[in-house]
């Protein structure tokens, strides 16, 4: 089988974290996005994905290398001209998706964290034979998002409802499709929208169907969205495989640590907190609700919740960084600073305390 990773654009609404890598590369859970979705992906039997991507592909793909070998699985580019929407990419990778097997492809959108119940859609694509199938998931407020009105006993998709003002449903598009090779004759090769110009086609058809996803599911391409999401996967943990998450007297909640982090005496360390590699948390620090990036030092006694700390930052004793603050690359943030929900960007020194939230250049 094959995949297509729909990577898109410039990741600007995780700026700064995106001005030193490529979105689908930001770190979640101690990996790079991209990677829970590949992973999943190789699980079920994929052998071949492809990245449509339109920024820094060269970056992408020398990172990706090493994976590539050590999963056994083959990571191609498609590179866009200009930004083709969500179906565009489809046709233009047209040639890599399509082989004399005639089996169905998954496209995923590279900002979704879920448990990727892969397994479970092909079974739900060849039982229902219809064109194509995509994940649902259920939201406490549809009125935010595009709502898919479908049959419950089937799962066939009647329509799709654009930020309905009544209740039409509670389900919307998740973001993970499963499609036969006939789908992509439906698509030209120009900017177009799956979800607006595609699905609805096929859904008029009755050829379209939809599985609501089991377990948690996150858009966490915005800092807010990334911090839940990370809450949610470390749930997940819990309940799959808690051999996982951190355990000791200085841990409360749901934490993960790389093996080569180290912790000091005396710190409080949860909940919902990802530690990378090579951090340096040293005594007395209290953690939460956040993620420290790879070789970052907290020193004595600082304190950060609700925040993301960019890779190789330092962050000064008795500092705090608090209320969705996040930190680019290789920041110092100075002793006993405050700071409230800023973003700061790469390689910058903090030497006064940010009371009000703002950009950092």
């Amino acid at each position: 089988m094959k995949a297509l990773i729909l990577v898109g654009g410039f990741g600007t609404r995780l700026r700064p974290l995106t001005l030193s890598v490529p979105k689908p590369l930001v770190d979640f859970a101690n990996k790079p996005m991209i990677l829970h979705q590949i992973e999943a992906l190789k699980a079920v039997g994929v052998s071949e994905v492809v990245l449509a991507i339109n920024y820094q592909p060269e970056v992408m793909l020398n990172f990706l290398k090493d994976f590539e070998a050590k999963l056994d699985i083959k990571i191609t580019c498609s590179q866009e001209a200009e930004p083709m929407g969500t179906a565009g990419p489809l046709a233009l990778a047209r040639d890599k998706l399509i082989d004399e097997s005639g089996d169905p492809f998954f496209v995923l959108n590279s900002d979704v964290i879920s448990e990727y119940p892969l397994k479970e859609m092909i079974k739900f694509h060849k039982a229902h034979g219809g064109e194509a199938s995509i994940m649902v998931t259920k939201v406490d407020e549809p009125s935010k998002y595009g709502v898919v009105v479908m049959e419950d006993t089937t799962g066939q998709v009647e329509k799709f409802v654009e930020k309905p003002k009544l209740f039409v449903g509670n389900k919307i598009n998740a973001g993970i499709y499963l499609l036969n090779p006939s789908v992509l004759n439906r698509i030209e090769l120009r900017p177009t929208s799956i979800e607006k110009q595609v699905f609805p086609k096929i859904a008029e058809e009755k050829k379209l169907y939809a599985m609501v996803l089991p377990g948690f599911w996150m858009d966490i391409g915005m800092p807010k969205d990334y911090i839940t999401g990370l809450r949610l996967y470390l749930d997940s943990l819990r309940k799959k495989t808690p051999s996982k998450l951190a355990a000791g007297p200085n841990i409360v909640g749901n934490v993960i640590v790389d093996e080569t982090a180290k912790i000091g005496e005396g710190c409080l360390i949860g909940p919902d907190v990802a530690i990378g590699p090579g951090c340096i948390i040293e005594s007395g620090v209290r953690l939460s609700n956040c993620t420290i990036m790879r070789g970052v030092r907290v020193r004595n006694h600082a304190c950060i919740s609700s925040s993301i700390v960019g890779w190789h930052c330092t962050i000064g004793q008795w500092a705090r960084l608090e209320n969705m603050t996040v930190l680019g690359e290789d920041v110092h943030v100075c002793d006993e600073i405050y700071t409230n929900g800023c973003l700061i960007l790469p390689h910058k020194e903090i030497k006064s305390s940010l009371v009000t939230p703002e950009i950092v250049m």
